[in-house]
């Protein structure tokens, strides 16, 4: 594309050709914006949330109330990021249009992208509604389309050793 003549393109972190809406297993990481602390601390390895830490914790494990095609499964609040596994049942009947161009660059409703904007939007409303309007996300997520029974595994390991291991977590800053 030559739009800016690349100078401010952003290369798409998902996986090229998969559709975020279908059924499967996701891995994704959200982080708070300059990986600031907002959501507790860790105490001889176990996690202590804060305040704030209760809202994004409550907000995820309501997801599948707003979403019934996503279960949840294996996740973490961390001071400054959510580790999660969601877990796409079917497609949401829309998933499966196709986008007029003028919706071409906004998320497919009940997709993955879809979901954990909506989930970070009413965690920030409900934050800021707490007067806490420093608060913030880090722009998109990370995320990773799980394939084999032994990855997910290995992530629902992760995700549960993640605060006994939080002083080696690329996403720690003390």
């Amino acid at each position: 594309m030559t739009l800016f003549k690349d100078r401010y393109r952003v290369e798409t972190a998902r996986l090229r050709g998969w559709n975020y809406a279908q059924q499967g297993v996701y891995f994704v990481t959200i982080c708070t914006k300059g990986r600031a602390h907002w959501f507790g601390e860790i105490r001889r390895g176990i996690m202590g949330l804060s305040g704030v830490g209760c809202i994004v914790n409550a907000f995820w494990e309501s997801i599948p109330e707003h979403f019934p095609h996503v279960s949840l499964d294996a996740f973490v609040v961390m001071p400054n990021h959510v580790h999660g596994i969601l877990m796409l049942e079917r497609a949401p009947p829309i998933a499966n249009f196709t986008a007029p161009m003028s919706r071409i660059h906004r998320p497919i409703p009940g997709s993955i992208g879809s979901i954990i904007g909506q989930w970070k939007t009413t965690c920030t409303k409900r934050i800021w509604s707490l007067g806490c309007t420093d608060f913030g996300w880090q722009p998109r997520f990370h995320d990773s389309v799980v394939q084999t029974d032994h990855a997910l595994e290995n992530i629902r390991s992760y995700i549960q050793n993640n605060p006994r291991m939080w002083e080696r977590d690329r996403n720690y800053v003390h």
